[in-house]
């Protein structure tokens, strides 16, 4: 099962790629506040360097927070809409071990439709001003 992940809670994000639990390849940039504009080129690009276009993806792993609420939101919205797109499971994890924890739940068939952040703690929205 080739599996994409990714990672964009922090001003660094990450992807990777794995064959199962054998990791293809992983790559790290500084995306900070450039995520929203860098993100589907860095998967599109990593991709091609790895040989590999999205119709071979067959699920893929988000992690899920803790983290930055506007980065989480991002790179989940991405996941969620690559795993609607290419009809395949998406899930969420977290912690120190998340990549491992989401390939697992995969392989298992435990994939879900969709994805969720989880931020921390509550989120805080200002009311619009008038």
């Amino acid at each position: 099962m080739l599996i994409l992940t990714l990672r964009t809670d922090k001003p660094e994000a990450e992807i990777g790629l794995y064959e199962g639990e054998k990791q293809l390849g992983y790559d790290t940039w500084l995306a900070h506040r450039q995520l929203a504009e860098t993100l589907l080129q860095k998967i599109t690009t990593f991709l091609q360097a790895e040989g590999r276009g999205t119709e071979g993806i067959q699920g893929i792993v988000c992690f899920e927070g803790p983290g930055s609420f506007t980065g989480l939101r991002i790179g989940i919205s991405v996941g969620n809409a690559l795993a609607y797109g290419l009809g395949v499971p998406i899930v969420g994890a977290q912690g120190d071990e998340w990549q491992i924890e989401g390939i697992t739940e995969l392989l298992a068939g435990h994939g879900a439709t969709l994805a969720l952040p989880f931020y921390g703690a509550p989120v805080h929205i200002t009311e619009q001003k008038k």
